[in-house]
Order: C-alpha cells, then structure tokens, then sequence
C-alpha cells in the first residue's frame, strides 16, 4: 500500500514540477549572477533570502528560509562547484512551497518545519566550473581545518542553529552503477552515521526510513537506477562531521541517465525532497520499513563507458600498418550542458565484461587515431575507413588525401553515423 500511495503523490510533484518550475536554464549553465535572479524571484514571491557570508573570491553565498516549525531542516548545495543540480531544484521547491501554502500537508511543513537552505556554497566554483573553490582547496574536505571561508561558514550556520537533520546534496560521476550491475545510479542515497565505530542514533534510524520515502518516491521514474553511497567515515568531510556534531545527515548524489537531460534530474530532486517533507510532517515516515534503504545496492564504478567500439581494427600508423582487432571504450569529461564534452580513450582490449551507453560494430573499420597513436588519455578526433579501401597510411596529409568514411568527435559523429550499427 506504501508503494501505491507515494507512487501517486511522486507523480503529482512530478506534474506540479512541470507546470511550474522556477529554473529555466539548465543546472550546469547557472552562474553567480543566474542564482542571483532566481534568489530575486524567490524573494518577490515572500520568502526570506539574505546574505549569509561571502565566498573566498567575495561573492555573496544566501541562505532561503520557509516555515516557522520547531523541527529544523538544514540543506546545502554545490559545495562543489561542478555538482549544480540541487542548486536549481532547491529554488523550484521553495517557490512550489511558498505558492502552495493553501495546501494541508504544506501548510503542515510551514507549521511544524523551519526549512533553511544554502544553495550553491561555493559560487566561485560553480562560475569556473570546478569542484574546488579559488583556494584549490575542496570545501567538502575542509570540515576538519577549516581553511576556506566556505567551509567555515557551513559550520557556523550549524553550530548557531543547531538542526535536527541535514541533506547533503552533490552530483556523482555520471557513470557510477547501481551494484554489480551496468545501469546508471542515477540518484544515490546515505544515510551518514558520522562515526567510524558505526555507532548509530534514532536520527539515522529516521533518515533511514526517509530516504526510503525517497526511493519509493523515485521508483515511477527510475527504478533499477538508485544506488547507495558509500559509507567509508572521513573525518575531513562534512557530511559525516554534521552527523558527528549533532546534525544527522542524508547524503544525495545526482547521477545521470541515458538519454535524460539535467532538468529531468532537477524534477527527481525536487519529488525527492518534498516526499521526504510531507513524509516527515505527515508522521508516516515513522511507519516505513527503513529495509528499503539498507536493501539498495552500493555504488560501483569502473562498470561502464560512455562509448565502446566493438571489434574494431586499429592502425597505429606512426609505429606499422599492421592492424589489430581490440574494443575500445571512451568516457567523456564532466562539461557545462552547453559545451562540447571532450572524450578520451579509457581502454583499449577486451571489453567483452563491460557495457557503453552507446555500443557501435566496428568490425568491418579501420580505426584511425589522427596522430597515428591510439593511447589511454587520448582526445579528439577517431577516424573511420572502410576495410576494403587501399589507403596509404603513411601520406602526410591523411585526413585530406584520404577522406574518411566517419568521423566521431567528442562523443558525436560528425559523419558517417548511419554506417554504424548501434549493438
């Protein structure tokens, strides 16, 4: 019955998501300046948003406040400057809030949750696109030192306010797997204990239960596809400190999912939060059976690629013309949405074990790696010929004397997709 009922609630956030949004660019596009104009939005619509410190490159960092309830509810986003899909779907939940207070499990969120939250800590990294701040120091494993001014910040708001629960809210890399398996973690979830003895308290048996609200909410959408985080204590991260000091933690980690763009993973987000809200106002996350959480398989890595070429013949040009038959399978780096993402070889051999996002047959190709050297760490442009061409491999000017057949490039095929059958 559980299932049933947050299976309808997670499908009319979902709808009220859609039909309202506040964010309009895509996570990974949002600046300083862009966080900016929402927090203005936000603001004009009567939520409390004000300045709470300053970034070590002096940009403002906000905190935005709903609710007047004893119970108090901590969340933060981008402490990483590169992680921004939390940032954007915090801004969307606290305008659904704050436009939906004439509905009885929001009003009872206002009446019984004081909800504050931080989104994009770290704006010096969120504008470079980088997971640390200007120091080159990374926020999230400053909470010991206290070296950035982000970090110290984040303590502070803590330490003065001491709430009951905290959500941690990141981006993983996007081809991390649920378990043992090749499906994405497109959301992952942990409970933190905040102790390296495995001590836990009725604040983590609580979290338990509610990302198991969580979970159930996000099964309509991506089920296979939810993972668990991995629970090794570090006492320089400030996940497990908030829990050590007090503040029970759920950690949330926005994987992908093939074929699904950032806003799509902005909607899960923003069902994920608000079921575990209404759950906790509600009272019925006390009656969840937290099984469903312990039951998620951990994150694994190293399972899957972004692209394999199956069987392909490569010709390292600068060393013989001799080929060899081998898989090779390309990953691409972490990019803003609107920037192509640069692509590098990640293997070369038998990839027989694994599995690519996209899977191309490459038996009946050449393929040609322009400098005439197929390597690990190798970008750019891959080459494609016919086998049944005669090319001269050792002509200066390959590219322009010999036309290739295809051409992939960054992840894309600039010519000669439709050559290629997808596996």
């Amino acid at each position: 019955m559980n299932s049933i009922i947050y299976a309808q609630s997670a499908k009319d956030l979902a709808s009220a998501w859609e039909n309202g949004h506040v964010s309009k660019i895509f996570p990974s596009e949002v600046r300083h300046a862009d966080l900016k104009k929402y927090l203005g939005q936000l603001k004009n619509i009567g939520l409390k948003v004000g300045e709470v410190g300053k970034s070590f490159g002096g940009r403002e960092i906000y905190q935005v406040e709903f609710g007047t309830g004893a119970t108090r509810v901590f969340m933060w986003s981008q402490m990483h400057g590169d992680e921004p899909t939390a940032t954007s779907a915090l801004v969307d939940m606290f305008a659904y809030l704050q436009k939906n207070r004439d509905k009885k499990w929001i009003k009872e969120i206002e009446e019984k949750l004081t909800i504050r939250a931080v989104p994009m800590l770290n704006p010096d990294g969120a504008e470079l696109f980088q997971r640390f701040n200007l120091q080159n120091i990374d926020i999230n494993r400053d909470a010991r030192a206290l070296a950035t001014p982000e970090g110290q910040l984040l303590k502070k708001l803590r330490d003065e306010w001491s709430p009951e629960i905290g959500f941690n809210l990141h981006n993983q890399n996007s081809l991390t797997t649920v378990g043992r398996t090749s499906r994405q973690a497109t959301i992952s979830f942990l409970a933190v204990l905040g102790n390296a003895e495995g001590k836990s308290n009725e604040g983590y048996f609580r979290n338990k239960r509610l990302i198991s609200v969580m979970k159930l909410a996000l099964d309509d959408f991506i089920k296979g596809n939810i993972g668990r985080y991995d629970d090794t204590f570090n006492p320089r991260a400030f996940g497990d400190m908030f829990s050590n000091w007090g503040t029970p933690v759920i950690l949330i980690e926005t994987g992908a999912l093939h074929g699904r763009d950032e806003m799509f993973l902005t909607k899960l987000n923003f069902v994920a939060y608000l079921s575990a809200l209404k759950a906790l106002v509600e009272g019925s996350e006390k009656k969840m059976n937290s099984s469903i959480y312990d039951n998620l398989p951990f994150n694994s890595s190293d399972r899957i690629f972004n692209v394999i070429f199956r069987q392909a013949n490569i010709i390292n040009f600068n060393e013989s013309g001799k080929s060899f038959m081998a898989d090779v399978g390309i990953n691409k780096e972490r990019r803003r949405a609107r920037m192509p993402a640069p692509t590098y070889v990640r293997e070369i051999g038998d990839l027989t074990s694994y599995n690519g996002l996209e899977e191309f047959d490459a038996r009946e190709f050449y393929l040609i790696p322009p400098g005439g050297q197929l390597r690990i760490g190798l970008g750019g442009e891959f080459l494609f010929y016919k086998k049944e061409r005669k090319i001269d491999w050792t002509i200066k000017d390959l590219k322009k004397t010999f036309p290739p057949d295809a051409v992939f490039s960054d992840g894309k095929w600039i010519k000669g997709a439709k050559l290629f059958a997808k596996k």
